[in-house]
């Protein structure tokens, strides 16, 4: 197997006193589509600002290595200089700009036939999107395809797809996934960042995060199985997270299939404070 791509080492990171992420290890490979699975308010958004280099969001401890190069306290604008790109949960809108326009913004040299391809590849049909303002006349749905598009004409060496299936309906999440197979064809590394685990049967290996933590990796089928038994009951059990740690009702809970040890602290683990059931 190639070297990763990508590779995040004992990453923690506290915002306004509160621990994010906590010692995260993961490994994304060139052509591999690397899903991140997790409930709402687990920390994959934060991991994907922190891979990014966004404002807040630099790690207090670890590393993140791109293609052997430690980036961790490289500026986003040098990041995205390297081949890194994400797609945000929440898709930007350009007023005035037309579609076709913004689709090529990252495309060097500008390439007309990639933009109509990217456009074609998410359903938007070129010749009614292409000269389309981007604005607040389209939905949600159809920005967020707007934003992939763009992400797929730039060709990146890395992908980070946060949550690119919100605001698209069930029938659609098919050619969200054909999408993302077909990034990783062409060599691009895919990470596919979301909480529904329908759509990460598109990926190579799945993580599970839970409470900033990545508790397992495995195949699509082993994490949705995981996911279904072990994630969705703490959601129904206790809300979404972030989870209140100190309660007593949250660590019975986490205690009762062994996730209390692995969220724990470094220092707690090693002291043995946290048992695990």
């Amino acid at each position: 197997m190639s070297e990763p791509i990508l590779r995040i080492e004992n990453l923690s990171l506290i915002r306004e006193g509160r621990p994010i992420l906590s010692n995260v290890n993961l490994e994304i490979y060139p052509g591999q589509v690397h899903a991140l699975l997790g409930l709402n308010g687990s920390g994959k958004s934060s991991l994907a600002y922190a891979i990014m280099g966004c404002e807040g969001y630099i790690p207090d401890e670890g590393r993140i290595l791109f293609e052997g190069r430690d980036i961790t306290h490289l500026s986003i604008t040098e990041r995205a200089r390297l081949g890194i790109t994400l797609a945000w949960q929440e898709p930007a809108r350009f007023e005035g700009i037309p579609v076709g326009k913004y689709v090529g913004l990252g495309v060097n040299p500008p390439n007309r036939e990639r933009v109509i391809q990217a456009l074609e590849a998410v359903a938007l049909p070129a010749k009614v999107y292409g000269y389309r303002s981007a604005d607040k006349t389209l939905s949600g749905g159809e920005r967020k395809r707007v934003e992939l598009a763009a992400v797929y004409a730039m060709r990146p060496r890395l992908a980070i797809l946060d949550e690119p299936d919100s605001g698209i309906d069930i029938l659609s999440l098919g050619e969200i996934a054909t999408l993302i197979r077909r990034m990783a064809i062409e060599g691009v590394a895919v990470f596919l960042i979301t909480h529904r685990d329908e759509l990460v049967e598109s990926a190579d290996l799945v993580s599970l995060m839970c409470a900033g933590t990545i508790l397992f990796s495995g195949k699509p089928l082993e994490a949705r199985r995981y996911f279904l038994s072990r994630c969705i009951p703490h959601l129904e059990a206790l809300g979404s997270q972030p989870w209140d740690l100190s309660k007593p009702e949250v660590r019975e809970a986490l205690a009762s299939n062994g996730l209390l040890q692995l969220m724990a602290q470094p220092g707690e683990r090693e002291d043995g404070k946290e048992q695990a059931a």
